[in-house]
């Protein structure tokens, strides 16, 4: 028996009646009825109420503990009134009648409170982290990651998968974003790069002749913040497969998300063959390639219907005559809207920095017409177009943009988004998968004009691998693949291109030279003329899969020790100067500034 306590906080029952306990853990509330006093005791496990008589010779001392004192309390099991049993908690039914006590640890005055889950100050919480994660909702949180890891885990070695650790100091990368470098003690002037991705030696897995590989990887890249991505680190599902084609991926990636969001959540799962949608379509339909399908509002093109000569929409017809497109958001049944709803729509389409969304609604008195502003500038049979191409009915609204595409399909999906809210279209206790698939390999640089790869530079074409017709490289596609889960990107995968001649070839499309690939990729390049497999694998975030599980909009709330927006460690005041000694022995001085 241990000599702190016989059981936990969250263990006792109506079966430990009348027996004389220990229980150790922290005071997280006080409650002074008088002449008793009731005492909340909290470990990791639970809440134990105790209760103390001011006939006891030890209820002054008691009473003057302050909240997060570690005590230990022995004491009598007693079956609560009936009237007083708290339901929400294990050990409801009893509580715990204080004979004798001992304080293991005093504490000084609290930064924050502990027993409320309230809103606080983000630097406040992440400065006291230690502190912060005593409170009920954020334990709960990172208890969860644990299972859902271990879960994880298991399902891995179910499927055949085994798991292999990758280094940590490896070369830095050229693609991708900025890497943490690590300078090299005895290497004079060179540096390590933390991995952004195990990739390469994922893949170099494959070559060695291991079959599934699998790991919970640490990554690290120097990234700003945002909600969904926390600065510097985060842990990803690492998964790699020879012999494989895309739907072999797909098939255990399903299998394992629907059994991980069934196990951990009681949401719906809107489908449970995920949808496959082509790259260039979720871009059309949705502005995005990462489409929430749970929200039913459809982008539509009808850029042609401003190249009729009965629109009177001379701004529009204007910029469709240099190049422009016009994208459209049909709303069903919202023609009797207030005015003030439409307005909100335009005046936050400006505060994102557009000039705003044109609107109208279709309207039936002898004939089709169209109420709002721009209206007007639409003919009958205009009209008919437009409610073919959009699937549009009396009663329902048309949101315009027109513009450069990029910027038409960033502001729409925002749009989609946002009109959404507001008609409250979106079912929060829906999870919805798909893939989006068929990426091109390459784009036009915006500032360069020169064509680049878009995503992963290793990925595998489609088409006839033999005699691919490498003459317009803007028009090939990838076996390359997201998994998108209500709005939410958790990973990019693809099946990887294991012939190095055709890489030499794509890269050279890229403006990388022979050379250029030999240097930067020279243990890929080698280890892949040495004979590779077809194979191919995804990474699905870890930290995303948390928060989609634990019901949370910012990732930091499901990750133990994170960062601030400026990927700053309070806690540990991290990053943190070196002494000038450690610089000498690493060959690195310090430039003033």
């Amino acid at each position: 028996m241990s000599k702190y306590r016989t059981h936990n906080c969250g263990e006792l029952s109506l079966k430990n009646k009348n027996e004389t306990i220990k229980l150790s853990g922290w005071i997280n509330k006080k409650r002074d009825h008088g002449n008793l006093l009731f005492l909340d005791l909290r470990d990791h496990y639970g809440l134990t109420q105790c209760v103390i008589d001011k006939s006891n010779t030890i209820f002054k001392n008691v009473e003057k503990l302050p909240l997060e004192t570690v005590i230990q309390i022995e004491g009598k099991v007693l079956e609560r009134d009936t009237d007083t049993v708290n339901k929400i908690l294990k050990t409801g039914e009893i509580e715990v009648v204080i004979q004798k006590y001992k304080v293991l640890a005093d504490t000084k005055e609290l930064p924050l409170p502990i027993f409320s889950d309230q809103e606080y100050a983000e630097e406040i919480r992440l400065k006291y982290r230690f502190l912060d994660l005593r409170r009920n909702k954020i334990h709960s949180n990172i208890v969860l990651r644990s299972k859902i890891i271990s879960f994880i885990r298991s399902e891995m070695q179910k499927y055949g998968f085994l798991e292999y650790q990758t280094p940590i100091l490896t070369s830095s990368s050229p693609e991708g974003a900025r890497d943490f470098l690590v300078p090299s003690r005895l290497n004079p002037g060179k540096f390590y790069a933390l991995p952004q991705a195990p990739q390469q030696f994922k893949q170099l897995i494959m070559v060695s002749g291991f079959d599934k590989y699998f790991q919970i990887a640490p990554c690290f890249r120097d990234e700003d913040a945002r909600a969904d991505r926390s600065p510097g680190e985060f842990y990803q599902l690492d998964i790699e497969m020879s012999f494989v084609e895309q739907e072999d991926v797909f098939k255990i990636v399903e299998g394992l998300f629907l059994n991980l969001f069934k196990k951990f959540s009681s949401k719906k799962l809107l489908h449970e063959k995920f949808p496959r949608i082509p790259y260039d379509e979720a871009m059309l339909k949705y502005g995005s390639d990462k489409p929430d399908l749970r929200n039913p509002l459809i982008i539509s093109d009808i850029t042609q219907i401003f190249k009729r000569e009965d629109v009177n929409f001379e701004i529009f017809k204007n910029l469709v005559s240099n190049g422009s497109i016009v994208r459209s958001i049909l709303t069903k049944n919202t023609s009797e809207k207030p005015r003030s709803f439409f307005d909100g729509i335009d005046k936050w389409a400006k505060e994102e920095g557009s000039s705003g969304l044109a609107y109208f609604s279709i309207e039936n008195s002898n004939k089709l017409t169209a109420k709002g502003p721009v209206g007007k500038f639409f003919s009958e049979e205009c009209l008919k177009e437009i409610m073919k191409l959009t699937n549009a009915e009396v009663g329902d609204t048309i949101f315009m943009s027109c513009g450069k595409k990029i910027d038409v399909e960033k502001l729409l999906s925002n749009a989609r988004n946002k009109i959404a809210s507001e008609l409250s279209l979106i079912d929060e206790n829906i999870f919805s998968f798909c893939w989006v698939v068929d990426y091109p390999i390459f784009e036009i640089d915006e500032i360069t004009k020169k064509i680049k790869f878009s995503h992963n530079p290793f990925s595998m074409p489609q088409g006839d691998i033999d005699n691919l017709d490498l003459s317009d490289p803007l028009k090939l596609k990838a076996f390359q693949y997201d998994i998108v889960c209500n709005g939410i990107e958790l990973s990019s995968g693809a099946i990887r291109n294991h012939k190095p001649d055709l890489m030499y070839k794509l890269f050279n499309i890229a403006g990388y030279s022979r050379e250029t690939v030999n240097e930067k990729f020279s243990g890929m390049i080698n280890a892949l003329s040495y004979g590779a497999p077809p194979h191919g694998g995804i990474a699905p975030g870890i930290d995303r899969i948390v928060m989609l599980l634990a019901d949370e909009k910012n990732i930091r709330e499901v990750t133990m020790f994170p960062m601030n927006q400026n990927a700053q460690d309070l806690m540990m005041n991290a990053p943190s100067d070196v002494d000038d000694n450690q610089l000498k022995e690493l060959n690195i001085s310090k430039r003033k500034k």
